[in-house]
């Protein structure tokens, strides 16, 4: 089997990589590397409605094995935590860091430095989680790697709440889009996650994502190479429109998307303060979601088993083992 070959590796080799991570500086500062279009000078410290400044900050690097099959496989998937986040789930598990700004400042060279140590590691993959407002920086370490020997595919790992045209610089750039499709109702979007017109900005995302890197492809090990799959967390009841994002999903893609139905919701963060979601997701709703996700006919993804599921999946960064 032919070694694949990663987007940027190509992009490096042609001198362009270091090209394209000048083009997203532009866009640093006034910032508009998100659809908040803040327009806040980061160069100068002003942060905008991420939280994050002039610097990359980083909470963890490591290998990560709770993610999707395809990603985490057996020797882990190199999983890059940035720090702060676009959005503000009132619910969101990894809140130490999306919201408290949890970690650490670290240059380009470290950054690039932690890559290749997660591939001399044996993970199968660089996944960086919430890159989006770090994307200048991110992508000239990336360029630093890649001229000492990274060949990792490249996994973007984000909320969904894209500017397209900021996606489409990083075409041939990422290799494996890992986003979410959130909710199907604008309000619950702007009501839990603080998020306006999400519908609007989320679809043309996956569908700018999906242009770029096709249907989910892996190797003979069955570990991702390139393509798009789409996680959508099934909300107690029915709050996250599940039936609705799974049909428009399918209008959109075709039944052969890959979807990562999660059924491992539970009240973190600022949840327990709102009522409908102070408990977990029924277990009868998310074999629901199950059954529709079965009627749609989709033939890839994942689906979870919320009956073995525990706390040990929600983590806790102030550890040196966050999921321990």
């Amino acid at each position: 089997m032919t070694h694949y070959v990663p987007g940027y590796v190509k992009l490096y080799k042609q001198g362009k990589l270091l090209t394209r991570a000048k083009q997203l500086s532009r866009l640093f500062a006034p910032c508009r590397l998100c659809p908040w279009n803040c327009r806040v000078d980061r160069k100068k410290g002003e942060t905008g409605r991420c939280g994050a400044g002039q610097s990359i900050r980083v909470s963890k690097a490591t290998a990560h094995f709770g993610e999707e099959p395809a990603i985490s496989g057996t020797a882990g998937s190199g999983t890059v935590f940035f720090s702060f986040c676009n959005l503000k789930c009132c619910f969101c598990q990894n809140y130490q860091i999306s919201q408290q700004g949890l970690g650490a400042e670290v240059s380009v060279e470290e950054l690039a430095r932690k890559m290749l140590a997660l591939q001399r590691a044996g993970c199968h993959n660089i996944n960086l989680v919430s890159p989006t407002h770090y994307l200048p920086g991110i992508v000239t370490a990336l360029n630093l790697a890649a001229g000492e020997g990274l060949l990792l595919p490249l996994v973007y790992n984000t909320n969904g709440y894209e500017a397209v045209g900021v996606l489409r610089l990083l075409e041939g750039i990422v290799d494996v889009y890992l986003p979410d499709a959130k909710y199907a109702d604008d309000t619950m979007a702007m009501r839990y996650s603080s998020a306006q017109h999400y519908s609007a900005v989320n679809l043309p995302a996956l569908q700018e994502m999906f242009r770029q890197v096709g249907y989910l492809l892996t190797d003979s090990r069955g570990i991702a190479q390139r393509g798009l799959l789409v996680r959508h967390l099934v909300l107690p009841g029915g709050l996250s429109g599940t039936r609705h994002i799974l049909t428009n999903l399918k209008t959109l893609f075709g039944r052969l998307l890959s979807v990562s139905l999660m059924g491992q919701y539970a009240p973190c963060h600022e949840a327990h303060r709102v009522q409908e979601l102070c408990s977990r997701t029924p277990r009868h709703e998310y074999e629901q979601a199950i059954e529709a996700l079965e009627a749609l006919g989709f033939e890839n993804g994942w689906i979870q088993d919320v009956g073995l599921l525990d706390e040990s999946y929600i983590p806790d960064f102030r550890k040196k083992d966050s999921w321990n």
